[in-house]
């Protein structure tokens, strides 16, 4: 799960960076009032509904961040699945230092595990194809890294990052530019160009496009946006492997097995990360 972390480092540190900031604004008053800064404390990060567990490197890291003096002690495993009453982690040490974290480390925790839980959920349906649950750029504003972290803790996979990781021609880039054909050979002239080493995703809406997409070899992925299970099915035996395929678009938990069993490789759902209940937890006092 660490390789989420070392992958988006800099990022990630500077959502930890930024989320302090905007809580604590340089002072936990409520905790300097009632006690001095020598008292040291300890807490435990209780569940208190099923769920898979995620966050737990991230709530580490947020501690430490604020002061790398507090002890953690990690209890469970990242995206274990635990029961309602278990004990996730204990933090101990400066009693001021592990409120002023609380309340981050909850929030992040409770969006991570719910997502994961869901994501989780989701994957375990259709399991028995080879389709791969994908997350998109629906996403928190700010909270993009941790949600889709949690995505991949739950055994989902995670879609581009962001606009600089990959090129993803939809509908407007084709609408805009004046068809698929102008658009594609734009963009191989700027992917030379620029000698960009990025997968190449095409949108497309029905049978002609797919026709016109499999004239460009190099393209990575056909996005099959808004069909039905069964003109999606006979669109993947058009594209007979010689493509990734995607499915997306009104895909809900109810459907998604019947889009799994069409053949293609990926499913991408925004609900999956805008869709989960955040999960239960609480930080108490021992």
């Amino acid at each position: 799960m660490n390789n989420f972390y070392q992958q988006y480092k800099g990022a990630i540190e500077r959502f930890i960076d930024q989320a302090l900031q905007e809580d604590i604004e340089g002072h936990d008053h409520s905790s300097l009032a009632c006690f001095d800064a020598a008292l040291q404390r300890k807490a435990e990060l209780k569940v208190k509904e099923d769920c898979v567990i995620a966050g737990i490197s991230l709530a580490e890291k947020i501690f430490r961040h604020y002061d790398p003096s507090l002890s953690i002690e990690i209890l469970v495993q990242e995206g274990e699945i635990l029961r309602s009453g278990a004990v996730a982690f204990n933090v101990s040490g400066n009693a001021q230092s592990v409120l002023a974290t609380e309340r981050l480390v909850l929030n992040c925790m409770q969006r991570m595990s719910g997502i994961a839980s869901y994501a989780e959920r989701l994957t375990k349906k259709i399991q028995h194809t080879n389709c791969k649950i994908l997350d998109t750029r629906k996403t928190t504003p700010g909270f993009r890294y941790p949600e889709k972290w949690a995505v991949s803790i739950g055994g989902g996979y995670n879609h581009r990052m962001g606009l600089f990781d990959a090129i993803m021609i939809k509908d407007n880039h084709i609408d805009f530019c004046g068809g698929i054909g102008k658009a594609l050979e734009k963009t191989k002239n700027y992917i030379d160009e620029k000698k960009l080493n990025l997968p190449v995703i095409v949108e497309v809406r029905g049978g002609l496009e797919i026709d016109q997409v499999m004239e460009f070899p190099w393209v990575d992925r056909i996005l099959l946006d808004n069909m039905t299970p069964r003109i999606l099915k006979q669109n993947i035996e058009k594209i007979d492997g010689k493509f990734e395929t995607e499915a997306s678009g009104n895909i809900t938990d109810e459907r998604l097995v019947s889009y799994a069993e069409t053949g293609v490789d990926y499913v991408s759902m925004g609900a999956v990360t805008y869709g989960a209940v955040p999960v239960d937890l609480s930080l108490k006092a021992v």
